[in-house]
């Protein structure tokens, strides 16, 4: 109990002092489920010091509580999948859910298979599946427990520019996603406002494929049409993606203002990849979400997860194969 209670002391302190000098980093995810995860296991055996029966009966509801779990998320994941194919394009990155949801499900089948048939490589192949899955599982866990904690960290300091990243026109006509990221960047300026503040907005998109304008013309129209005065706008109308729509905004916001604080506004499910991405720009903000339609939501956090992943190529491969030879060496 003493150790597990020191350990999550521990990963406690080392989340404070990194959350603190900059909380924009995946690594404060992975510390605070540390935390809890340490926590949880001091929590189990505090209660064997007094009820044993109630500490194995903790145990055994998580132990089952992990199948169950899985299935209901592969059912889910599946239902939402024909959810997006209903209502959105068909496009790879809409079946996100679909494909992890069969996923789960094709997993589970194959290993019921393999020990069926008991033939050693099928073995050895899901041995190697497991871990990978394993480590991907851990690594989604501490991206959703920290994008849940990031998102509820309020930023309470002075802002220069509120910055809006564009997510795509129809013609030229801002879809309910983009509002969404107007409204809300529509709040904090008017908030700011109220305590005697007087930031700039700054709409950040180019003019893509099928878009009439510039995207940021559209957003600071709509804009307009709710309130904020013109001359509150700023446009940064070259980028056609989120690293550029934060690079540019910040030479924009450079050149007005050197010493610059600004606070970007953008999706709730893209908020934690966009401070990612912010701190490699250099841009000196913290980000917000806006709320984003409950049925969109799991197929796009998949989506900026893997987009987290793919950002850090050699490490997580090399774990990954490490994974898998520490996995194939028991079956050889």
């Amino acid at each position: 109990m003493v150790i597990c209670f020191g350990a999550a002391g521990f990963w406690l302190l080392i989340f404070g002092v990194s959350f603190w000098r900059d909380r924009r980093l995946f690594k404060n995810g992975i510390f605070l489920v540390l935390t809890l995860m340490f926590a949880g296991l001091g929590v189990i055996f505090a209660v064997e010091t007094v009820s044993k029966p109630v500490a194995v009966a903790m145990v055994w509801a998580i132990v089952i509580a992990i199948p169950v779990a899985i299935g209901l998320l592969a059912v889910f994941l599946v239902i939402n999948g024909v959810t997006m194919l209903r209502r959105e394009r068909r496009r790879l990155s809409n079946l996100l859910s679909l494909i992890v949801g069969l996923g789960i499900i094709g997993f589970v089948i194959f290993s019921v298979l393999v020990q069926k048939i008991g033939w050693e490589p099928l073995a050895a192949v899901r041995s190697v599946l497991l871990g990978v899955l394993t480590y991907i599982s851990f690594l989604f866990l501490c991206f959703l427990v920290y994008a849940f904690f990031y998102s509820r960290v309020r930023s309470s300091r002075k802002v220069d520019f509120v910055v809006v990243l564009g997510s795509g026109l129809i013609g030229s006509r801002v879809p309910p996603l983009l509002a969404s990221r107007l409204d809300r960047a529509r709040q904090v300026y008017e908030r700011a406002l109220r305590k005697g503040r007087s930031p700039r907005i700054v709409t950040s998109g180019g003019q893509g494929p099928g878009e009439d304008l510039p995207e940021s013309h559209a957003m600071a129209a709509y804009l307009v049409e709710h309130g904020v005065p013109e001359d509150q706008i700023l446009r940064e109308d070259r980028s056609t993606t989120t690293w550029e729509n934060l690079t540019f905004s910040r030479d924009l916001m450079a050149g007005l203002r050197p010493a610059y604080r600004c606070l970007i506004v953008t999706n709730n499910f893209h908020a934690f990849r966009a401070a990612l991405t912010a701190r490699k720009a250099k841009v000196n903000g913290q980000v917000v979400g806006s709320p984003t339609a409950a049925y969109y939501w799991p197929t796009a956090t998949i989506r900026e997860f893997i987009a987290v992943l793919a950002s850090h190529p050699y490490l997580n491969g090399t774990i990954c194969l490490l994974i898998t030879a520490l996995a194939i060496v028991p079956h050889l």
